[in-house]
């Protein structure tokens, strides 16, 4: 017979109801959800630094520790929501635990899509009765919603492959049942609480954005008509989608010269002039989806297709660079908090000498170690991810032609060119950027390689002179 669940996580995403349902699951007696516990920047909810006992601190050296506080309550049933940007060195400890009820909960994610745009311009996050919505638009950014559409597609996958091959099975919710009392109740005696008689929602949050799309969204025709390359009937089950969307697909970038030139950049490498090449060699095709890029990949026969690879030690500091002045000032607040990398504070970030950069970097080398190694919160972001992890990405899809290095760029990128047909004489010029002289210190090179170890052995890399 099988045992009865211990524990609970709610797998969902922001705006997807996901505060209704923890104080929905925190009205039954002996149950208790902990907020978003392995939120990267909060321990729970907002402005909490301790949960259960357990720090911040405690929590980025090891999150088995906070894990096993919560969940070691013998006669209490605890659990907590995660979403697919949370720490990812509990996941494989969540979804092996059969005992661990998993309740997972979706949204179409153009409503919570517009839900967090709509919240993040008004700071209003949760509503009760009495308290009056703040009206606002905003505006779809096209690119911006396929690309969260795929992360979390992609996390939804992994969540019932893991399921799958586990022999477990999940308790899967809509955002419209949370207010249907009968799911509720059924939902408490799947969890093992036969003893509840009827489990009513919680009351006490109301909906925050009751008004119709088009009151919401300021471009709402042209988000629309960019609409038209989703497939409209998978949005309401995730995992449903087209099968293993790579994230990456979205940056993708295509140009028409000869038979076809299509590039798959990695994050923090030469794009910018890649693309400025592209434009000029022939016009640029760009945010494709998956069956987007099938069709321009299906009308161009021949075309070929590359990335370019940048030294690990550049790279790094171009990712140093994007975290400066593209970042968000929370992720900086906890590498300065949490990661022992000193940065001043936002405003005076502009000011820095060069100096102080290059020692700031330094440390920062530190934090990317750590974070490669998985032993940080904060999962591993597209501008750092080892390239070898990034071209393995994109195999998922297509595997790229060639494996340009940046300093052969010029020569490589004009003999790929000529074997997509393209005439090479009336090809602009592409000059590589040059990797900055101050990084040439024996201290960063050995850091760099000590943290891309990986990406120098797989692409050859040699210590820059």
């Amino acid at each position: 017979m099988t045992e009865p669940f211990r524990s609970f996580v709610i797998f969902a995403e922001m705006r997807t109801g996901s505060n209704l349902l923890e104080a929905t699951l925190n009205g039954l007696r002996g149950v208790t959800c902990f907020g978003e516990a392995f939120n990267p920047y909060m321990m729970g909810w907002p402005d909490k630094d301790e949960l259960e006992g357990v720090t911040r601190a405690e929590r980025e050296a090891d999150p088995m520790v906070l894990l096993n506080t919560l969940f070691n309550k013998p006669g209490h049933m605890a659990g907590f929501r995660y979403f697919h940007d949370h720490d990812p060195r509990v996941f494989d400890a969540i979804m092996n635990d059969p005992l661990c009820a998993k309740i997972i909960l979706t949204r179409n994610p153009l409503d919570s899509y517009v839900s967090t745009l709509v919240a993040r311009e008004t700071n209003q996050w949760k509503l009760n009765e009495t308290e009056i919505p703040i009206p606002a638009t905003v505006t779809y950014d096209g690119p911006e919603f396929r690309d969260m559409l795929s992360a979390i597609e992609s996390f939804q996958m992994r969540v019932m492959h893991r399921l799958q091959v586990t022999g477990q099975s999940g308790f899967w919710l809509g955002y419209e049942d949370l207010r249907d009392a009968e799911v509720m109740t059924g939902l408490a005696h799947w969890m093992g609480r036969s003893d509840v008689g009827r489990l009513d929602p919680a009351s006490d949050q109301i909906p925050q954005n009751a008004r119709e799309l088009s009151d919401k969204v300021q471009n709402f025709d042209q988000m629309q008509e960019d609409l038209g390359q989703v497939d409209p009937f998978t949005l309401r089950r995730i995992p449903n989608f087209e099968p293993r969307r790579g994230p990456s697909v979205p940056s993708f970038m295509a140009s028409e010269a000869g038979n076809g030139m299509l590039y798959m950049p990695v994050r923090c490498g030469p794009g910018p002039i890649v693309r400025e090449w592209l434009t000029a060699s022939g016009g640029l095709s760009k945010d494709f989806t998956q069956s987007s890029l099938r069709q321009w990949k299906r009308k161009h026969p021949g075309h070929r297709s590359f990335t370019v690879l940048r030294h690990p030690l550049h790279r790094a500091w171009t990712a140093f660079g994007h975290v400066l002045t593209q970042a968000s000032p929370e992720l900086r607040q906890m590498l300065r908090d949490i990661y022992h990398v000193a940065l001043p504070a936002d405003e005076a970030l502009a000011e820095m000498p060069q100096d102080q950069k290059v020692a700031l970097f330094d440390d920062f080398l530190g934090f990317l170690r750590r974070n490669l190694n998985g032993q940080t919160t904060l999962p591993t972001h597209p501008d750092w991810a080892s390239q070898s992890e990034v071209v393995s990405g994109f195999s998922r899809f297509a595997t790229p032609d060639m494996l340009i290095r940046e300093d052969r760029m010029a020569d490589d990128i004009s003999m790929l060119a000529a074997a997509a047909g393209a005439n090479t004489s009336k090809l602009p010029t592409l000059v590589p950027e040059k990797m900055p002289e101050f990084l040439l210190e024996k201290n960063l090179i050995n850091k760099a390689k000590a943290v891309y170890l990986r990406d120098y052995i797989a692409f050859g890399f040699e210590d820059p002179a």
